[in-house]
């Protein structure tokens, strides 16, 4: 029996592993993040939401810039090979990869983190609130 997700074969093997390795390159996931922030993490997370957002919740350590605010000038406060690592309110929103593709376009080496502030909160993790 033929089923809507077998109905088109898997990729062999070696191609998932591209596949899947590479993403790893352009995302990470929530608990990734909390581990790193308690170690003392070696990236720059950016929530890429309105200020307004921000105020009523955010990620311990993260730096308001909104996606749309992202420019060169503004990066400059960073050296060039800072990794940055983006959010925004959840899976249900574009706004970490807005801000990831300007950031690329600005020749800064970036990261998602997937889930935003819904998976955040899906983990147990607490926002900051100012």
């Amino acid at each position: 029996m033929t089923t809507a997700v077998t109905i088109v074969k898997p990729a062999p093997s070696h191609l998932a592993v591209e596949h899947f390795a590479a993403e790893f390159s352009f995302e990470t996931d929530c608990w990734d993040v909390h581990d790193s922030l308690s170690k003392g993490a070696d990236f720059v997370l950016l929530d890429v939401r309105g200020p307004a957002l921000y105020a009523k919740g955010h990620i311990p350590g993260a730096i308001s810039l909104p996606h749309g605010k992202m420019t060169a000038s503004k990066m400059a406060a960073w050296p060039q090979n800072t990794i940055f690592v983006t959010y925004c309110a959840g899976p249900h929103c574009n706004g970490a990869a807005k801000g990831a593709l300007r950031l690329a376009q600005l020749g800064r080496p970036v990261k998602i983190m997937a889930g935003g502030i819904t998976g955040w909160l899906d983990e147990g993790f607490e926002l900051a609130v100012l």
